[in-house]
Formats: C-alpha cells, sequence, structure tokens
C-alpha cells in the first residue's frame, strides 16, 4: 500500500491485530509493513516510532469501553459497568498491561474513560479529592484483576515458541502442586474438586471484590466513614 493511499487510522488498527496476536515484542515496523502491504518506511512517513505507535494503539482500544449515561443509572450500576467493561477491554488485549509498565500511554480515549469515571464519582457524592481515590482504586483493581489473564496469554505464546506448551505447563504445575503440598490451607483446596484449576483465580473473584470496594464507598457515602 503506497504512503499515499496509507492512513494512520489503517496502521494503527493494523497494529492492534498484531499486537493481539503477537504481543509487544512482536509489534515492528516490518511485521506491520508486511500485513498492511506495504513498505516498513512508508509507516513512519506517519507514524514516526515503535512507542509511538503502542501510544496510539493503546489509546485506541480505550474507546471500546462504553460509558453508561450517568442520568439514566445510578453510580453503582455505571461503576460496575464501566470497571467491567475496562477489564473485558484489558483481557481482550493483554498486551495493554504489560506497556503500562514500559510505555508513555495518554490520549483522548483514556482521558475519556478517565473524565467520565471522576464525573460518575462525584455525582455519587464524592468531593473531588476523593472522587479521584475512588476513581483509582477502582483502576488498580481493575487492571491488577487482568494481570492475571494477560499473563496467562503471554506465557503461553512464549512457552509455545520454545516448544510443547501445554506439556511444560502440566510439568511446572505438578512441581507448583508438590510444594503447595507442604501447606495446610493449600493442601486442603488441592484435594477438592477444582483442583485442577487451583492456579487460577476462584470463580467470580473479580466481580467479589469489585462488590466489596463498592460496598465500602457506600458506607462512605452514607456517613460509614469519612468523605
Amino acid at each position: 500500500m503506497p504512503r499515499n493511499t496509507l492512513t494512520a487510522d489503517q496502521i494503527v488498527r493494523a497494529a492492534i491485530t498484531l499486537l493481539d496476536e503477537e504481543g509487544l515484542d512482536g509489534l515492528n515496523m516490518r511485521s506491520l509493513g508486511k500485513r498492511l502491504g506495504s513498505a516498513a518506511t512508508a509507516i513512519y512517513w506517519h507514524i514516526k516510532t515503535k512507542d509511538d505507535l503502542v501510544r496510539l494503539a493503546g489509546d485506541e482500544v480505550w474507546g471500546e469501553v462504553a460509558l453508561p449515561d450517568l442520568d439514566a443509572d445510578d453510580w453503582r450500576t455505571a461503576a460496575t459497568a464501566m470497571a467491567t467493561g475496562m477489564h473485558a477491554m484489558l483481557t481482550r488485549h493483554p498486551w495493554l498491561g504489560q506497556a503500562f509498565g514500559s510505555h508513555f500511554l495518554y490520549g483522548p480515549g483514556k482521558s475519556r474513560y478517565d473524565d467520565h469515571t471522576l464525573a460518575l464519582y462525584e455525582k455519587a457524592g464524592f468531593a473531588a479529592a476523593d472522587a479521584d481515590r475512588a476513581a483509582g482504586t477502582v483502576f488498580l483493581f481493575v487492571v491488577g484483576s487482568a494481570l492475571g489473564p494477560a499473563s496467562e496469554v503471554s506465557l503461553n505464546r512464549r512457552l509455545g515458541k520454545d516448544g510443547d506448551a501445554e506439556q511444560q505447563m502440566a510439568e511446572t504445575m505438578a512441581r507448583a502442586t508438590e510444594v503447595a503440598m507442604g501447606f495446610p490451607r493449600l493442601r486442603e483446596r488441592l484435594g477438592t474438586a477444582a483442583a485442577t484449576g487451583y492456579a487460577a483465580a476462584p470463580d467470580s473473584t473479580f466481580e467479589f471484590g469489585l462488590r466489596a470496594i463498592f460496598d465500602g464507598f457506600e458506607a462512605r457515602l452514607s456517613g460509614g466513614g469519612a468523605v
């Protein structure tokens, strides 16, 4: 695709697909150019560096998170929808969690989400400073909750390049289980029917944690704590 017909939006969308498939380590201008049917040099006419490309791709995916109507929904329903939407987005794009620690990420997509979040908590009744804290608390919880699935994708990708990922995972889990059997509470849980999935977070962990956070927010707003 000649550079005069290639657009920055096309490049960013193709980069997101490549990142979803290959992760941050798999993104390079040559592979991206091949995917676009263009020389890598044509991409540089629109986006100067890989860091710029990751920043643009990282901001673009924030547009996937729907923003609820704050006049139609109560604050808790809206907050749950936004947190759940963010978690789903991070799970679809596991490279973004990794990028938080290695790239400068900003732009209108992320700012749109942040601004709506602050409006939500201010409408709930938090003063500005506590709205910031509430938004930050939920943000960190959602990012942390999404790291598990994202890490699993990255690990499976790396193990797949080194050999039989399934076999390596089974051998590692067997060794980890042997170690865990030396600890009473872990031993008890490993003896249950759920033992095969014990390495992952228990079912509904994300929902449980989110409810607990919002229960705490409600207690503060109703006078159970300083606001």
